[in-house]
């Protein structure tokens, strides 16, 4: 019965046009911020989307790092139990240093990064080349594949020249000598033949070598490496795959997961999206105004309505219920609306890309979207609160209203 009165109250006609102006007008701003509110969220995920897609590229699921210090040693046995555990499909040993790198007069610093034969299996560099190839063979010297910014830094033709390129880093455990700066320095010679992009952080950043250049370079142990990085089996999960290789290797290691090795890019676009959700939802607050004007001047319209149902032994909590479903009503609506247009608009930005990127620089041309079911959710919740919370005034002045049945 409660809905059928509110029902009813929404859809007939007002003695005052006014009313029902005014309730629409609440219904639309509602739908307005609704979907104002779906849509940029899905924006957000899908820049999210974007960058853990760049980041899978490069970062592994999975990283094995030590709690202290620059590396770690894993005996033999131990990586045969990190290998044999359940959920791990890959595992590639890598060791990373800074170094100078110089080619003619041009030099620069950056992060080497000697990778085994299983790096192809836990990252994607090989599928983000843009020159030359990805081989890291040793057959006729160390290769090496440069970072787009390192090639342009060192001016390197990957592609037509197979010019070596000197690298020089510090010896480890060694102080540095003023008079003989060479005897505290180790350096040795790659060969470009390829260059990858991904985005900055990494194209400007990383060179891909082989591991036992790097071992050699810096005087490593057999079993010692910077880390060890991780591909999972097909629907295994992280945690407890990373809860495994914790107990197994103890406190002197820490196990990470993509997002923990790039926790502060994800927690600032975690960040920006909830600003943006609160600053949205301010939106939402100035309908329910609207809906308070509305279903105040309802309460004053339907006074004869009131009373007789208080005159037939209606509680004031009937009342009061009935002039909230009027306010969940108009709220639901407006939700439906915002949902609806918020779902074609994403889907004509997935498949048309209607607004485009300015400036043509970045990866892909249009803004990218990804709808999330918790964001429905989000907002369906946010939308039930304001409608509550903004029909509770009418409704309970409602209930409160004296009965006054006149005689004739």
């Amino acid at each position: 019965m409660i809905w059928q009165f509110a029902l009813r109250y929404f859809r007939a006609r007002k003695s005052t046009s006014a009313i029902n102006i005014i309730a629409w007008v609440s219904v639309g701003a509602i739908a307005v911020g609704t979907a104002a509110l779906i849509t940029v969220l899905s924006v957000f995920n899908g820049f999210t989307g974007l960058v853990k897609s760049l980041y899978s590229s490069f970062y592994p699921t999975l990283k094995i790092a030590p709690a202290t210090g620059k590396t770690l040693l894993l005996t033999d046995a131990q990586l045969k139990a990190v290998t044999a555990t359940e959920g791990v499909a890959h595992v590639s040993r890598s060791i990373e240093e800074k170094a100078v790198l110089r080619n003619g007069n041009e030099q620069t610093i950056a992060v080497l990064k000697g990778v085994d034969r299983y790096f192809t299996s836990v990252a994607g560099v090989q599928h983000k080349m843009v020159r030359g190839k990805f081989d890291l063979g040793k057959e006729t010297g160390y290769q090496a594949v440069l970072g787009l910014g390192i090639e342009s830094a060192l001016s390197v033709d990957v592609e037509h020249s197979f010019v070596p390129i000197n690298v020089y880093i510090p010896r480890r455990n060694a102080s540095f000598n003023v008079g003989m700066p060479e005897q505290s320095i180790n350096n040795g010679v790659i060969y470009p033949v390829g260059t990858f992009a991904i985005q900055q952080e990494f194209d400007a950043r990383y060179v891909l070598i082989d591991i036992d250049f790097m071992r050699n370079l810096l005087d490593m142990a057999p079993g010692e490496v910077s880390s060890l990085e991780l591909a999972l089996q097909p629907g295994a999960s992280e945690g407890k795959v990373k809860r495994r290789l914790q107990a197994l290797l103890g406190d002197g290691v820490k196990v990470q997961t993509r997002v923990e090795q790039n926790a502060t890019v994800y927690n600032v676009m975690q960040t920006e999206k909830w600003v943006v959700y609160v600053f949205l939802s301010f939106i939402l607050v100035i309908a329910a105004f609207n809906m308070i004007g509305s279903l105040s001047m309802l309460v004053i319209e339907k006074q004869k309505d009131i009373t007789i149902l208080k005159a037939m032994g209606g509680r004031n909590s009937l009342v009061q219920r009935i002039f909230l479903g009027e306010g969940l009503i108009i709220a639901g609506v407006g939700s439906i609306i915002g949902f609806s247009l918020a779902i074609i608009i994403c889907l004509l930005q997935q498949h048309f890309g209607l607004i485009k990127l300015g400036g043509g620089s970045f990866l892909i041309d249009a803004f990218p979207v990804e709808m999330h079911g918790d964001d429905f959710v989000l907002v369906s919740i946010t939308i039930l609160v304001i409608g509550v919370l903004a029909s509770w005034y009418p409704a309970s002045r409602a209930a409160r209203q004296e009965i006054t049945l006149k005689a004739t």
